[in-house]
């Protein structure tokens, strides 16, 4: 068992102690990441979490599509969710729709689905991003898929709780409205962070640093947690998550 690691294999660890057992926990599709860190949680720390992993069999419990996961986070009953957006904003907005103009954008995407609905009624939502460069961290995003903060007056359920990425761990402010530099990743710097976001950061004195993935959760995650990902993501499971 080698201790060195992918950048894939550091976020999983990361976003799998973010999980708190007897949550449920949901993830979306084309989410190889989190759906890792979510089951390394359940086989390590959160035995009692509920996942919802769509594409699975094992972990999909609604017979009739996505709906269902939809009116129970409507219920109030969906405690986490991840989301990948193309760019995230100072203000806690994502965008899931275009990059450029609406009107002539340089890249469409395929747009919320009910992302915006789960972001704003789980209780916390998790970001995630393989990538973190000034394209995705900017001051304004090109389209408000959903927004960071609410309208004056409206309340909310959940909202963004962290981002996670290879070279950090952000932190959601909500009384002030802001990101916070919650931890830096193994291998970056603070400066390194700041030079790839495009707005500023509260920078806490000193900055935390990401403990290094043990030897217990990359044993976990290169064995009983890579063989239940080949069943759902098996080019990530092979390519992303080393054999034990």
């Amino acid at each position: 068992m080698t201790n060195a690691y992918t950048p894939e294999e550091l976020m999983a660890v990361v976003i799998s102690r973010e999980v708190r057992n007897g949550e449920t926990v949901a993830t979306g599709l084309a989410s190889a990441v989190p759906a890792a860190g979510c089951i390394l949680a359940e086989q390590t720390h959160a035995p009692d979490a509920t996942l919802i992993i769509l594409g699975s069999r094992q972990y999909y419990p609604f017979p009739a599509g996505s709906s269902e996961l939809h009116f129970m986070a409507q219920r109030g009953e969906l405690d986490l969710f991840f989301l990948s957006p193309l760019q995230i904003d100072r203000a806690g907005s994502i965008n899931l729709h275009l990059a450029g103009s609406y009107d002539e954008p340089a890249l469409r995407l395929p747009g919320a689905y009910g992302s915006v609905l789960l972001y704003r009624v789980a209780r916390r939502v998790i970001l995630f991003r393989t990538e973190h460069t000034r394209r995705t961290f900017v001051e304004k995003v090109d389209f408000v898929t959903a927004a960071g903060v609410p309208p004056e007056g409206v309340a909310r359920e959940g909202g963004p709780s962290v981002v996670v990425t290879t070279r950090a761990l952000l932190a959601w402010d909500g009384d002030g409205k802001r990101w916070t530099l919650g931890a830096v990743q193994p291998g970056s710097t603070v400066i390194d962070i700041e030079e790839n976001t495009g707005f500023p950061l509260v920078v806490p004195q000193p900055v935390p640093t990401t403990p290094l993935p043990t030897r217990q959760e990359l044993r976990a995650l290169r064995t009983r947690v890579r063989e239940k990902l080949r069943r759902i993501y098996p080019g990530f499971a092979e390519r992303c998550i080393l054999p034990p």
